[in-house]
């Protein structure tokens, strides 16, 4: 990865904090949806303007005011820190202050020490959502899905919780409970899901091979050792003998910056742009390039996106599609492209601010837009009562899932074709069939059959070399009927 500054200023990209998502908070509790990119510095402050004294000391009037008249004692600290996350929330989502509490939390290395729920969360619209529920964690199994409004901790409204407050209440110790009260659109009322916290621990790349030589990758994070996993991943499927790739970012909230940089990396040609930021001052600008240490994969290529792919996720999908090396299919995702600095303050605390906007290759803005895929495909919508219908008819489903593997041959009494005929009677040459084998197809089709964006990718990989022979010969006939044209014309 090259990183190229506009001036010699240095930024320090911490990695092990609310960092991307997963580092403290996304891996034992909840986070934000997740910067791409988190850092750590000590800008210089600069001088107040006369007017904002002014305001100061108007706030100074009202803070003695309140002291001396309240109808109750007030804790003046209190009232200061009240007064410094109201500023903070009027900026934007993920801009927050730490106390020193909360900021001593986030340097530390919690993992196995608290317990969480392996959801990653953002406020939209002043609503606490869910950007994605991790595959495999306790809110995945207790059904929370990307979109959900957390509108309850416990007894407690969310509506004017700030996101830190929420990751507070929502982490804790191991094994201990805590009810959420949810919100979805195909819900006629919200429902209380009570989840019981655990250690999250994601295996942030996985890999399987469809129809023989279609590669799939699924990345949850960009996590510390997702570049490492997936050139793990890559060889294998490589030895498996694929020609094509999925490269499946659904539901990815993010993650570290350089690991979204170095994955695209694999992808592109050597001194491609990947990724730029843009700041109010010179050192927040950055470019982010491709090298030429890595191994590169030339696969035609499929990246899956939707509204749960976020910050990190986006960098790559944005890259990809932006230099023409992959085609992008799902739904458009989450729109988080923008910078958070780290800045510690002298009690011990700390401010979390928004210090730049992250620009596709092209120059797109990620922020707010998020990525638009080449090919829109929804995921259909199962509401309960359909969920309900469908158990209720479960006979007649199962049928017709099974006829999915069952052919003509495998009908009582079938018609014998030809060839069959003309082996009848020698089985000598048959070979035994794999019962593993045929066990590990009919999962892999049984994923397509859940998941029609997985689907629709694979059905248009599968077709790429038919294509592109069908192209090559019509352009091929078509360059002789001219030549035929002029010939005749001499």
């Amino acid at each position: 990865m090259k990183v190229k500054k506009d001036n010699s200023g240095s930024l320090k990209i911490v990695a092990g904090r609310i960092v991307m998502g997963f580092a403290v908070i996304g891996l034992v509790a909840v986070s934000a949806p997740v910067m791409a990119d988190e850092t750590e510095a000590t800008p210089a402050v600069e001088e107040l303007s006369p007017d904002t004294y002014e305001k100061l000391k108007t706030f100074s009037e009202i803070l003695s005011l309140v002291e001396g008249n309240y109808v109750e004692d007030v804790n003046i600290d209190d009232l200061i820190d009240g007064a410094i996350r109201g500023m903070v929330k009027a900026l934007d989502p993920h801009t927050s202050y730490m106390p020193p509490k909360s900021f001593k939390e986030m340097m530390v290395d919690t993992s196995g020490k608290f317990g969480g729920l392996g959801i990653e969360i953002s406020m939209r619209k002043g609503l606490l959502t869910v950007v994605s529920p991790i595959e495999g964690t306790p809110a995945y199994e207790a059904g929370i899905q990307a979109g959900d409004k957390i509108i309850k901790i416990e007894d407690e409204s969310t509506l004017d919780m700030s996101l830190s407050d929420a990751v507070a209440r929502l982490r804790g110790n191991v094994g201990t409970p805590i009810n959420i009260t949810i919100f979805r659109e195909t819900m006629d009322q919200p429902k209380q899901v009570r989840i019981v916290r655990d250690i999250i621990k994601v295996q942030s790349v996985k890999s399987k091979v469809y129809r023989g030589d279609i590669g799939y990758v699924k990345i949850r994070s960009f996590s510390k050792t997702t570049s490492a996993d997936l050139d793990k991943a890559l060889d294998q499927l490589e030895k498996q003998g694929i020609t094509k790739l999925v490269l499946d970012v659904r539901n990815n909230p993010g993650g570290l910056l350089n690991q979204a940089v170095e994955v695209t990396d694999r992808f592109l040609d050597r001194e491609s742009l990947i990724v730029y930021t843009k700041g109010r001052n010179e050192e927040q600008n950055m470019r982010f390039t491709t090298h030429d240490k890595v191994n590169r994969v030339n696969y035609p290529m499929i990246v899956l996106v939707n509204g749960g792919s976020a910050s990190a996720s986006e960098i790559v999908a944005g890259a990809l599609q932006d230099l023409g090396r992959a085609v992008i299919l799902g739904t458009n995702s989450f729109g988080k492209g923008s910078v958070q600095t780290i800045i510690p303050l002298s009690d011990g605390s700390a401010l979390r601010l928004t210090t730049a906007r992250y620009y596709t290759p092209s120059g797109r803005v990620i922020q707010e837009n998020g990525i638009k895929p080449d090919i829109i495909v929804e995921m259909p919508l199962v509401s309960e009562e359909e969920e309900s219908d469908e158990e209720a008819d479960k006979e007649p489903a199962e049928k017709q899932r099974l006829r999915k593997f069952l052919r003509e041959k495998d009908l009582k009494k079938h018609l014998k074709g030809k060839e069959s005929i003309e082996i009848q009677g020698d089985d000598s040459s048959a070979e035994p069939q794999d019962e593993k084998a045929l066990a590990l197809e009919a999962t892999l089709e049984e994923d397509l059959r859940k998941d029609i964006q997985l689907q629709q990718a694979v059905a248009l990989l599968s077709g790429w070399e038919v294509m592109k022979k069908t192209i090559k010969t019509h352009s091929a006939g078509a360059k002789t009927t001219e030549n035929e044209k002029i010939s005749m014309n001499r």
